[in-house]
């Protein structure tokens, strides 16, 4: 029997990802494409029933950083078990290319001490086939996967590569340098890299506690790789930073923006340390986009935090030094000897006369973390709030909490967006018009951080935990992680559900979507550890036409590939006109 379609989608709710109400509509899929949405007659290979689900755009993850992963796995988890169709990595100004045979150990340093990504696993898994963006690039474009991959160029390993040792010693760079960079940053736009990224947070810092090659680039530097942007006439620019003068810093950037004619996002989140105006930067981006700028900010959907536990990189008793003295032992015997209530006095003992510890370790922002993760969406449920009950110090509340599980329970110690205890600055951020989502650091900070299930959140969430039915708050979680965030990096042929379109598409029970338990695993080269969490609810993803997860479970279809340079479709057009 011949087919119309390769896949039927029938009697689902279809949310476009442009925003426009949900409608009951099938979608049609062939040779990779959507080709009809509406009443389908034709038949498919494969039908698959969606009646009572919700139909979307596959997402679009643009801040990863699978630089590493990517070389040597094909599924590329978390972000795939979230609804993930395509990551753009490269984020933060650090990655694997352009890099000389001398430096892959300090790029190495680098990535392991910004994104926490051991170095044993980057060690064992990255094989250094490349030299050149082009190059690395090359090796990702001979390579299959469950989701599209985008590459930026990241600006420490560009810098490293041009200045050498001067690069590391934060020297302001030469005329040469700019020119020498200008030239390598066209060449990696014009080989297929998505954009160029930078960091000048002094929060990113290598294994030794370095900060970053491009922490003190000056303008010049910045202006000259953008330049090159534009002489490509593509790629868009990534920009991380502290804001500590963030008037100069935000002026700087317009200026750049101006000049080069390239599209910007910047990560915008509520510090508990810093005095930056987030609100001012949101204005600022306001007044941008009225000038015609094109600057998104990228904001996350939760409380930006860590994940503390005896068999993760840190715990919140790290200061007391009988602690420090067992954190290289195996869990059992480190819980063990936690057991011993004369230990268990000396730690605490320790700990009350130990510094005060940083502001992340608040025990106001600190929750236990019980089945799936509240996040702090209950400022009862804190530490603060646990050891005032029961009348005990928050450290006794700490200790004995870690040696739950065998020693495996963890603990969530909310970094950004919760200064005021609850999720008003997040709602605040999440509906600005100049924001989409972003931040989920899929693939890095495995130790600490689990935040590539961002994408389940923002829909658990703000689409319908927090929307109180509201269908608008749906279709607006969705737009802002489909083809918002696919236009903010120039991917115009995915993101919307139209004819003509890619056909990357999510399948979901919008009723039983939530976020799974976090897990530590060690399925990383040589063993290294890392942290993972899944999700319920994904009926199924679809990757170019291709099935790659159903229920949760991998089918083994790997048609994810390397996505070289922004992406155009007529059909982009026609769905924005008729939206």
């Amino acid at each position: 029997m011949a087919y119309e379609f390769d896949i039927v989608i029938r009697g689902g709710t279809v949310a476009d990802g442009l925003g426009a109400p949900l409608k009951a509509a099938d979608v049609a899929v062939k040779d990779g494409l959507i080709v009809e949405v509406g009443k389908v007659a034709g038949r498919g290979a494969e039908e698959i029933d969606a009646t009572g689900f919700v139909v979307t755009p596959g997402f679009v993850d643009i801040h990863t950083h699978y630089d590493g992963q990517a070389s040597w796995e094909n599924t590329l988890k978390p972000s795939c078990w979230h609804g993930v169709t395509t990551v753009v990595m490269g984020n933060c100004g650090v990655g694997f290319a352009p890099v000389r045979a001398g430096d892959r150990d300090a790029l190495i340093e680098l990535m392991e001490g910004v994104e926490d990504i051991p170095g044993t696993a980057l060690h064992e898994g990255i094989d250094w086939t490349w030299e050149s963006f082009g190059e690395y690039l090359d090796i990702l474009g001979q390579r299959s996967f469950d989701i599209d991959v985008c590459a930026q160029l990241p600006h420490s390993p560009l810098r490293l590569y041009v200045m050498g040792e001067r690069a590391v010693r934060l020297e302001p760079a030469t005329p040469e340098d700019c020119a020498r960079m200008r030239a390598l940053a066209r060449d990696a736009m014009e080989a297929g890299a998505i954009g160029f990224s930078t960091s000048q947070s002094l929060a990113h810092k290598t294994k030794k506690g370095e900060v970053t090659p491009s922490y003190l680039a000056d303008e010049a530097e910045l202006m000259a790789i953008a330049m090159a942007l534009k002489d490509a006439d593509r790629g868009v620019l990534q920009w991380v930073s502290d804001w500590h003068d963030q008037d100069a810093e935000m002026a700087m950037i317009l200026r750049i923006v101006r000049a080069s004619g390239r599209p910007l996002s910047i990560s915008v989140g509520q510090s508990h340390t810093f005095n930056q105006d987030w609100r001012k930067i949101l204005a600022t981006i306001t007044e941008a986009t009225a000038e015609g700028l094109e600057i998104r900010a990228q904001v996350a959907p939760r409380p930006i935090g860590m994940i503390f536990g005896l068999a993760t990189t840190h715990t919140p008793l790290h200061t007391a030094g009988s602690i420090r003295g067992i954190s290289n032992k195996p869990l059992d015997e480190k819980v063990a000897i936690m057991r011993d209530p004369e230990f268990r006095e000396t730690v605490l003992s320790e700990m009350e006369n130990s510094p005060a510890p940083p502001a992340i370790f608040n025990p106001s922002r600190m929750f236990p973390i019980e089945g799936v993760p509240d996040y702090g969406k209950d400022p009862e449920k804190s530490i603060a709030a646990i050891a005032e009950r029961e009348g005990r110090s928050a450290n006794e509340v700490i200790y004995d909490r870690l040696l739950e599980q065998n020693g495996e329970s963890l603990l969530f110690c909310a970094a950004m967006n919760y200064l005021d205890h609850n999720y008003d600055a997040l709602a605040e951020m999440f509906a600005h018009p100049g924001t989409v989502l972003g931040l989920s650091d899929g693939g890095a900070h495995v130790g600490m951080i689990a935040d590539g299930s961002f994408p389940t959140t923002a829909l658990t969430y703000w689409g319908r935990d927090a929307a109180n039915g509201k269908q608008g708050a749906l279709v607006e979680a969705i737009r802002r992680q489909t083809s918002a965030t696919a236009e903010t990096v120039g991917l115009r042929d995915r993101g919307v559900i139209a004819p003509g379109m890619k056909a990357d598409l999510n399948i979901i029970d919008i009723a039983a979507l939530e976020v799974g338990p976090l897990r530590v695993s060690h399925d990383l080269p040589a063993g290294a550890m890392r942290l993972l969490q899944g999700a319920k609810g994904y009926i199924a993803t679809i990757v170019s036409g291709v099935v790659t997860y159903r229920d949760g479970a991998a089918t083994g279809e790997l048609p994810g590939r390397l996505v070289r340079g922004p992406q155009h479709s007529q059909a982009y057009a026609r769905a924005e006109v008729a939206h």
